[in-house]
């Protein structure tokens, strides 16, 4: 059954073909928003399972609109057409945009090329500003809209060095979501970002560290995605926060929902290890 908090809302969430932005779809959808959903992977990635299809199946099975868009972020003109697709696509302007997608590579500074530092700052930092300006006229004329970015704690600095210049791309994006909500401030537009405090174990993560991350390091996608959501329907003066996942949750005492939104029994959790 549909549930009906976000009945009426149209979602952007990129990055959603897997992952938390597949499962951020799903849940927005669990609870009656119409979805577009945007990645590269229209049918099949070469070596990881998720594909937009496959998201857009699980968004209809609610009873909702799904609005596919593949396209390539790391691409000025390609990204330039997503929230007008989007738009035309589910009938009106985006209420929530979720700017999940995030191009992931590590390897040292010293060694670190051009190419990727520019591919990791596109998709990272410039495209969630891109979509974030298509989407702002029609929000603050309506006087309400969340824009949600899922940043990375690896933008705190960690004595590790293979993660830096994405870190560097996440630190960028913090900077400029807070900036970005200090000048919408008192028009009715939430920017936010979140976090992950542990690990959330997507088929990405899985394939780059699942064989190094422990137990007590991880999160659940059900604990990540309820952060996101909660940044959705969040009041005008909540706004220019970079929150974590699992502090957001304890300090808005929220119950985490399952994908399908059922309620989940409450987790006794420790500390998470670093």
């Amino acid at each position: 059954m549909t549930g009906t908090r976000f009945a009426g809302r149209r979602v952007l969430v990129t990055g959603a073909s897997r992952g938390i932005g597949a499962a951020t779809a799903q849940r927005f959808a669990a609870e009656g928003a119409d979805v577009a959903i945007v990645a590269r992977t229209l049918e099949q990635h070469d070596h990881l399972d998720g594909s937009l299809l496959a998201t857009a199946a699980l968004v209809e099975s609610f009873g909702v609109r799904a609005a596919v868009i593949a396209a390539d972020l790391a691409d000025g003109d390609d990204r330039a057409r997503v929230v007008p697709a989007a738009v035309d696509a589910l009938g009106g302007p985006i209420d929530i945009l979720v700017n999940n997608a995030a191009a992931a590579m590590y390897a040292p500074v010293a060694q670190f090329p051009l190419k990727r530092r520019r591919l990791i700052f596109e998709v990272n930092v410039h495209a969630p500003l891109d979509l974030a300006q298509a989407a702002l006229a029609a929000m603050v004329d309506r006087g309400e809209g969340w824009i949600i970015n899922v940043s990375s704690g690896t933008a705190r600095p960690i004595p590790n060095s293979t993660m830096t210049m994405y870190g560097a791309s996440k630190a960028a994006l913090n900077r400029m979501t807070l900036g970005l909500a200090l000048e919408l401030a008192g028009s009715g537009v939430r920017v936010n970002t979140v976090e992950p405090r542990a690990a959330v174990m997507s088929e990405g993560a899985t394939a780059l560290i699942g064989e190094t991350v422990r137990a007590d390091q991880i999160e659940s996608m059900e604990e990540m995605v309820e952060a996101i959501v909660a940044l959705a329907d969040c009041p005008a003066d909540f706004t220019a926060r970079t929150c974590v996942s699992l502090d957001l949750i304890a300090e808005l005492h929220l119950i985490v929902h399952a994908l399908d939104g059922t309620p989940l029994p409450p987790v006794s959790r420790s500390p998470v290890s670093q």
